[in-house]
Parts: structure tokens; C-alpha cells; sequence
């Protein structure tokens, strides 16, 4: 039986996945970003750049199947209470930020989706190309990789501040919040 201060374990452990997944995501994203395709191949050669580019089509494809499963999980196990409760500037801070993410990490892999789909480029996932869902517009194209790649800095962005939520509980107040998605 689980903890009733705990999610359920299924959530836990769809959350250290999306955590894991989207740090090879993140990393990925940002040496294309700053590298971008002619720069890559230079440095990496063909061969590689091309593992770059289908690891981060798959990290996508795969954190929009794990976040998900864990709209899926929200909906189906009970959100454990904060015991003790959290002041109301930090439940609001703290509500956004998992909202913000949860959206972000659902429009994300959707706008590289279509980003890559757009531009005539094939939408991979592992060794499988997947449907491109819409046709061929390198305009389009070229704002939806812009907006990808904002909103990876916003992503980053709300990372860094639940991983600063998840340290303050932690490690200066030392109320239990870890416990609740801790895997063990």
C-alpha cells in the first residue's frame, strides 16, 4: 500500500523518467542549437550528427508518451496534501511551475514535431520514421524551430526552478517535500 504523503508510485517513477529523458533532451537540443547542422557536421562528421539529430527526435517522441502517461496518472491517483501545508506564495509558485511544465513538456515535442515536419526533414523515433502530420512549409518550418527552441529555454528555465524548489525543501526547511517524489 503506498504512503498517503507520497504520489503514487507510478507517478514517481514517470517523473524521474521525464527527468532523465529530458536531460539527454535538453543536452542534445542545445549542442544542435548552438552547433546548428553545418558547424555539427563539421565538428561530429555525418555520422554522428545524424545520431544527434534521430536521439533527439526520440527523446522528444518519447517525453510526449511519458508526460502522457503522467496527465494519465495525475488523473487517476490522489495529489497528496502538503503536510505541513505550504504558504500561499510558495503553492502558487509551486502550482505554476508544475502547470508550466506539464504544458511545456506536452507543446514541446508537439512543436518539434511539426518543425521537422514542415521543413521536409523526416520525424523520427529510434529506427522508425513516424508521420509528419502536416505538409511541407519551410517558412512555418522556420518558426516553429524558433519557438522550439524558446521554449527549451523555458523549460530549462522552469527546471532550474523546481530543481531550487525541490533544494530549499530539502535542504533548509526539511519538511518531507523530497519524500513525496522520492523512488525509495
Amino acid at each position: 500500500m503506498d504512503d498517503p504523503d507520497r504520489y503514487a508510485y507510478p507517478h514517481r517513477v514517470l517523473h524521474w523518467l521525464v527527468a532523465l529523458v529530458l536531460l539527454f533532451s535538453l543536452a542534445s537540443g542545445l549542442t544542435l542549437g548552438f552547433l546548428g547542422y553545418e558547424s555539427a557536421v563539421e565538428r561530429l562528421g555525418d555520422a554522428l550528427t545524424d545520431l544527434l539529430y534521430t536521439a533527439h527526435k526520440s527523446f522528444g517522441v518519447l517525453i510526449l508518451c511519458l508526460m502522457i502517461a503522467r496527465v494519465i496518472t495525475r488523473l487517476l491517483f490522489v495529489v497528496p496534501l502538503h503536510e505541513p501545508p505550504l504558504h500561499p506564495f510558495q503553492r502558487i509558485v509551486s502550482t505554476s511551475v508544475h502547470h508550466l511544465l506539464y504544458l511545456a513538456l506536452l507543446v514541446m515535442p508537439m512543436l518539434g514535431w511539426t518543425a521537422t515536419a514542415s521543413g521536409g526533414f523526416p520525424v523520427q523515433f529510434l529506427h522508425w520514421n513516424l508521420p509528419g502530420l502536416i505538409g511541407e512549409n519551410e517558412a512555418l518550418s522556420e518558426q516553429l524551430f524558433l519557438w522550439h527552441g524558446r521554449l527549451g529555454w523555458t523549460i530549462l528555465g522552469l527546471v532550474l526552478l523546481h530543481i531550487a524548489g525541490a533544494l530549499y525543501h530539502w535542504l533548509i526547511k526539511r519538511d518531507g517535500v523530497m519524500k513525496r517524489m522520492s523512488l525509495f
